[in-house]
């Protein structure tokens, strides 16, 4: 089991080291790998880290425990996401290099040519603040894993993912992140795939599997048993909820940067239909492990669903394959973790400090200080993997989803209407959380509508920019 694992993990470190050759020692190819990456890395890189350790641990879990109805999850998440992406992935990589920035959250402030200081720093610490509470839940996802398999403490499974990804992003920046991520997706995706089918095999098929799920109460319902609203209307409102989930992938910097990154705008297609073709099979793998684990761990009382999938592996594999499915869940928590960390150094370099950092030794020594509050924070952190992520996701999405699809629309709020927005949205999704109605309702979806109807209103009033002669449009 050890031998395995630690063969995958540094075959993954190796390939990070790697790509230090190709580094041509700028904070463009650091951060954005001089925009020069093939469209198929794009689509397993965006892959693997929209598909972290929330996949791995945290919707398993959340499948177990619920059963049939969490596949609203996946069809709102991947529906939202791809219509989101018709007309959104295009645009932002086109306004990378008009904009000169490399940071997702520069981007966005200098869109129309002008930066505006004020709110590129105030996004700035909203988009820290939430990557870094991301990053800490994918360390604790990886941590968990080897709880269950090598009973370590808790802190040596973050550790270790910490020390990984501080190696080859110190060492290839953004670049060494892809063509992890690629490694990390295939070996996410077989040992999801082997998983799956040994469970189904052990049980004696298709239909014995049906059987030992119809007779779990509620565990084949279409809808879960505790929504807010009743009937077809409150599953239809279920399902609407997680599309926004889905849509609120465009306000994820850690993953839009993968598309910033494609060496021609014109090749975007091409990488999304690798994005969604691979994410749709390993969505579909998860949700079908998660329903599976709940035959073989019946005992909800005393158990942490959120193991589910390593504590399956045990009973399922010999221990050479289990290697496989822990170096799998590894390699899903790292390839979102060295995202997030990578994002929050971009945006500490260059969206907060009153001078910018342009030297690429200065870029990577703030890499290894994000990462290491990353640890810190998960070495502290007492929520669940998959309320961290759900809690950073819609906190990003409410403040920087709205924005995005307006400029990508071609409005033009002023930088005032824009914070007024972003602080809306992400209020009005923080406060629903707060009042607990994130039960019935995805909170993101409330601040996302909540940041779309201020845009739209202040737009009303006049509150657009005047574009100079010179700025993009």
């Amino acid at each position: 089991m050890i031998i395995s694992f630690v063969a995958f993990l540094l075959m993954f470190t190796v390939i990070g080291l790697l790509s230090a050759r190709k580094s041509r020692g700028t904070k463009h190819d650091y951060y954005l790998a001089s925009s020069s990456v093939s469209p198929w890395l794009v689509g397993l890189s965006a892959v693997a880290t929209n598909n972290s350790g929330y996949m791995f641990i945290g919707v398993i879990g959340y499948t177990y425990m619920v059963g049939l109805s969490a596949i609203w999850l996946m069809l709102g998440w991947i529906t939202g996401d791809f219509l989101a992406s018709q007309f959104v992935h295009h645009r932002l990589r086109e306004q990378a290099p008009k904009t000169a920035e490399v940071s997702y959250v520069g981007i966005l402030s200098s869109w129309y040519g002008d930066r505006h200081h004020g709110q590129q720093r105030t996004m700035g610490i909203i988009s820290l603040i939430f990557l870094l509470a991301y990053a800490s839940a994918q360390l604790v996802a990886g941590s968990k894993a080897l709880q269950v398999l090598f009973e370590w403490p808790s802190w040596a499974g973050a550790t270790l993912s910490a020390t990984l990804v501080t190696l080859y992003c110190f060492a290839g920046g953004i670049r060494a992140s892809i063509w992890t991520d690629a490694a990390q997706s295939s070996v996410m995706i077989v040992a999801m795939g082997l998983l799956m089918l040994a469970a189904i095999s052990s049980l004696g098929g298709l239909q014995s599997v049906y059987q030992e799920m119809s007779q779990l109460q509620g565990f084949l319902d279409w809808y879960p048993s505790d929504l807010a609203f009743p009937g077809v209307a409150g599953g239809i409102l279920f399902a609407v909820s997680w599309m926004f989930a889905g849509l609120s992938v465009i306000g994820q910097p850690h993953i839009m940067v993968r598309f910033m990154t494609l060496k021609d705008s014109r090749q975007m297609n091409r990488a999304r239909c690798w994005y969604y073709l691979w994410y749709l099979a390993f969505y579909a793998m998860a949700t079908g492990v998660g329903m599976l684990s709940r035959i073989y761990l019946r005992d909800t009382a005393s158990f942490d669903a959120e193991l589910a999938l390593p504590t399956m592996a045990l009973e399922l594999f010999p221990p050479l394959l289990v290697g496989l499915i822990l170096a799998g869940i590894f390699a899903a928590t790292m390839s979102t973790a060295d995202s997030l960390v990578l994002s929050c150094s971009a945006t500490l370099t260059h969206d907060l400090l009153p001078q910018r950092i342009e030297k690429t030794w200065l870029m990577k020594v703030v890499t290894v200080l994000v990462t290491l509050g990353a640890l810190i924070w998960a070495l502290g952190n007492s929520q669940s993997v998959f309320s961290l992520v759900v809690m950073a996701w819609s906190g990003l999405a409410s403040a920087f989803a709205p924005l995005l699809l307006f400029l990508c629309l071609g409005k033009r709020p002023t930088p005032s209407l824009s914070l007024i927005a972003i602080a809306g949205g992400l209020g009005c999704a923080m406060l629903w959380r707060w009042l607990g109605w994130h039960q019935a309702v995805y909170e993101g979806m409330a601040g996302i509508l909540a940041g779309l109807l201020i845009l739209t209103l202040g737009l009303q009033l006049g509150y657009r920019t005047q574009l100079p002669e010179s700025a993009p449009r």
